[in-house]
């Protein structure tokens, strides 16, 4: 078996421990981390899939988008936590490795989900409703940024070089399975439940669901390999892992990781969790239709994502990024206004197809893209900051602002925004030197 097919790189430095992974290893290594973004994920998007159901109960004054956008508020708050859990769980794991931050992370996401299953509604405790709701999504925010950067370094630094667009991809591939089994779930429910229940008790069902699995996950990550570059990066001494490293020693990744982010996330929200509600309080669609329509879509995306990570290994990240960022921009307006006139569900589905595959080409990448530009030593906490920062600013508030912006009658000033902030991550990415050549992960 030759060096590229194992991982490892026959000129790495003298000394450098390298992965020597078997293809049937390095699946297992993959598999393995990406079980519990799985689960992260889902327990995150099962929040945003059944705020059509419980947000009356948290929430009961006002009119349906009313309502809606005080839910999106506390589904924006909990992505403030993001950075916070990032910042920590970042240097958790460079510090006490990419197994134990993934561990810790699973662990977290399984009490908020627990919390947010039990809560007693406002008509119980009042006003404590929401606010323990808001704990419960704050806990789930610290969760969810320290996964991201913990995972995203771990598989990155588990695929072998000739093939890590690739196996890197499935980070959201399977964050995008977690959003899918959240609406897999939502339709399940809709099918075997009437809707009274669903809108009374059955909301719950998928949060106890969510903590059942997470601590399936939290065993399953204990059995971990822990990836070379982290053991390297340990055995050679280098610096511990600081804040101000990002700023002093790499200003311009840290930068570029947050426009790049700030596009992207952006528009994946807007493509994704936001097109439900979309689908349902602008274009006029049920419920039960615009769910169908998003969790076809979804499907699609899980095949797309691969393939776009595969292409990267073949062209480089920045082609991908540059796609996304440059069609994005130039056709997130006109599709966007079609989709709020269309009244067939297919027509609905086959311009959502089209967002996603724009999308694809940021999310393939997104994982490797961010974790090549660092050192072993500061990667994780180089990954996930600038990239959680980025999300709580502009992902976490991508519903909240489309539903202001519909509030006072200006809709399609949305698409504008998203297709701006697309523009400026577009710019970024053409300034960014292709991280396929240039690489700081040195375990090939």
């Amino acid at each position: 078996m030759t060096a590229t097919e194992t991982g490892a790189d026959a000129q790495a430095p003298p000394g450098l421990l390298t992965p020597g992974l078997t293809p049937i290893q390095r699946f297992k290594a993959i598999a393995g981390g990406s079980a519990g973004n799985l689960v992260e994920w889902y327990d995150w998007f099962a929040y945003s899939s059944f705020a059509l159901y419980f947000a009356p109960h948290f929430f009961p004054s006002g009119d349906p988008t009313s309502q809606l956008l005080q839910a999106a508020a506390v589904f924006a708050i909990g992505f403030l936590a993001r950075p916070v859990g990032a910042w920590i769980m970042g240097l958790y794991a460079d510090r006490a490795g990419r197994k134990a931050a993934l561990s810790l992370a699973v662990a977290m996401m399984c009490a908020g989900s627990l919390v947010i299953a039990v809560i007693p509604d406002y008509e119980v405790i009042g006003v404590a409703a929401p606010a323990i709701l808001l704990l419960a999504r704050l806990l789930q925010g610290l969760s969810v940024g320290g996964e991201y950067g913990a995972s995203a370094t771990y598989l990155s630094e588990m695929a072998g070089k000739e093939r890590r667009g690739f196996w890197s991809s499935f980070q959201f591939v399977t964050l995008i399975s977690g959003q899918l089994l959240a609406l897999g779930i939502l339709i399940l429910l809709q099918r075997i439940l009437p809707t009274e229940a669903l809108e009374a008790w059955g909301w719950r069902i998928p949060f106890v669901i969510g903590a059942l699995l997470a601590v399936v996950v939290f065993w399953i990550r204990l059995g971990l390999e822990e990836s070379a570059s982290f053991q390297n990066a340990q055995a050679s001494g280098a610096e511990r892992a600081r804040t101000m490293m990002l700023f002093t020693h790499h200003p311009w990744e840290t930068a570029a990781i947050f426009l790049l982010t700030a596009g992207g996330s952006l528009a994946f929200y807007a493509y994704t969790t936001y097109m439900q509600k979309f689908l349902v309080n602008t274009t006029g669609f049920t419920k039960e239709t615009a769910t169908n329509i998003t969790a076809a879509a979804l499907v699609v995306y899980l095949f797309i994502l691969p393939l776009f990570g595969w292409l990267s290994d073949k062209w480089g990240r920045r082609t991908n990024l540059a796609f996304t960022f440059g069609a994005g921009m130039l056709l997130t307006y006109p599709i966007m206004t079609t989709m709020a006139g269309v009244t067939e569900p297919l027509m609905a589905f086959g311009l959502m197809v089209v967002l996603i595959v724009i999308i694809a080409g940021y999310t393939s990448v997104s994982a490797v893209t961010k974790a090549e530009l660092f050192p072993a030593h500061v990667r994780a906490l180089g990954v996930a900051l600038p990239y959680a920062m980025a999300n709580a600013v502009f992902g976490g508030t991508a519903e909240a602002v489309a539903l202001g912006f519909k509030g006072q009658g200006v809709e399609n000033a949305f698409y504008i925004y998203v297709s701006a902030i697309m523009g400026v991550a577009l710019i970024t990415s053409l300034l960014l030197r292709d991280s396929r050549q240039h690489s700081r992960i040195l375990e090939d």
